[in-house]
């Protein structure tokens, strides 16, 4: 059996060259894996020389399986290394295939262009901006403390009621209700929580509620404004509203009045009605014999303001909301909310924004 297996692996060593050979010119992987089963395969030579080496003697086993591992050590690398040459062949091949010509230009159907609900949101805060507003935002996901509760919205509110409100499904009875957010004031919550007056921030974000036709959807955007210091009253607020709807629907005489209204956050509330008509079916903006509802507001809740750790003795301020989409829709004459989120190229190309205008 020694003298067998000495013929064997003396073969084996006169012949390691050439298989050495034949791996550094194999053409491709597939070449390269039948010489890797020739030789390390179960069936493999090396293989089976290795399986012998229990048949010899300690001092024979030690001898020649110290020359066999050497044969297989350098075996495998060589595999590996001319592999690895394979593979980045393969890549570079791959690549010059596909390449592209950066240099060529695009088509003019292709170019990028800015969504409309971006396009509003980026005017509203330059607007604001102007006016020292920050501008913040929030988790989507929410708990029911900055959602409804610091926001002096009782228990029996229809708002948290589960027709209205995506709520989270609950691990355990005792785990506190996550949600979709229905607004984006727990954004104003956290930040008068986290920062002393005067405040002036502005909280554009997604929100969510139970609704779909179309004027409303699941899933929308707000933009809600908050004004906190000592000395801010209702009338700071009115100006502030009047002269911003004015310059974002570009009409210096844009009627405007202010409805009694209700909301649990604020107090006194009120509804914004814009003046507008209808003619021949069109929706008209301007001096006419109708109003639209466009936003709503009113002077912050002293409850809102002990929730959040101010002393409503000392700070006062104002709040006010609009949904983007519906702000969209009325300057520039989208009849349906629907198609902002089903991306139509047609109606995208259709109101489409430069991201280079001013």
């Amino acid at each position: 059996m020694f003298e067998k297996m000495s013929n064997e692996l003396a073969t084996l060593e006169a012949d390691s060259a050439s298989y050495i050979e034949q791996i550094n010119s194999s053409e491709s992987k597939e070449d390269l894996d039948q010489i890797r089963v020739k030789l390390l395969g179960k069936s493999g030579v090396i293989t089976q020389l290795l399986k012998s080496l229990g048949q010899l003697d300690p001092e024979a086993r030690k001898e020649q399986g110290g020359r066999l591992n050497q044969i297989k050590i350098a075996t495998a690398q060589a595999i590996e290394s001319r592999r690895q040459t394979l593979e980045k062949a393969e890549l570079d091949r791959q690549l010059m295939s596909e390449a592209i010509d950066v240099t060529l230009p695009v088509k003019p159907e292709h170019v990028g262009s800015i969504h409309p609900t971006s396009q509003v949101i980026r005017e509203v805060v330059e607007y604001f901006g102007k006016l020292g507003f920050d501008v913040a935002t929030g988790p989507q996901i929410e708990d029911d403390e900055h959602n409804f509760t610091a926001l002096n919205i009782p228990e029996h509110h229809p708002a948290r009621q589960s027709h209205d409100t995506f709520y989270l499904e609950q691990q355990s009875d005792e785990e506190t209700p996550l949600l979709l957010r229905t607004h984006t004031s727990p954004v104003q919550i956290r930040w008068m929580r986290n920062h002393k007056p005067p405040i002036r921030v502005l909280a554009p974000g997604r929100t969510y509620r139970c609704d779909y036709d179309a004027t409303h959807t699941p899933m929308f955007h707000q933009i809600e404004g908050l004004v906190i210091d000592e000395d801010t009253s209702f009338a700071h607020l009115k100006s502030c509203i009047i002269d911003f709807l004015r310059s974002f629907f570009e009409a210096a005489d844009l009627p405007i009045r202010f409805r009694p209204s209700f909301f649990p956050f604020t107090e006194p509330s009120a509804e914004v009605d814009i003046g507008c008509s209808k003619q021949s079916g069109h929706l008209k903006l301007g001096a006419g014999d109708d109003w639209l509802e466009i936003l709503g507001c009113g002077m912050v809740h002293p409850n809102v303001l002990r929730n959040c750790g101010l002393d409503p003795n000392k700070y006062q301020g104002f709040a006010f909301g609009m949904g983007v989409e519906r702000m969209a829709m009325l300057k520039y004459g989208m009849p349906d909310i629907r198609p902002f989120f089903e991306s139509d190229q047609r109606w995208l190309q259709h109101y489409r924004f430069s991201p280079f205008e001013a």
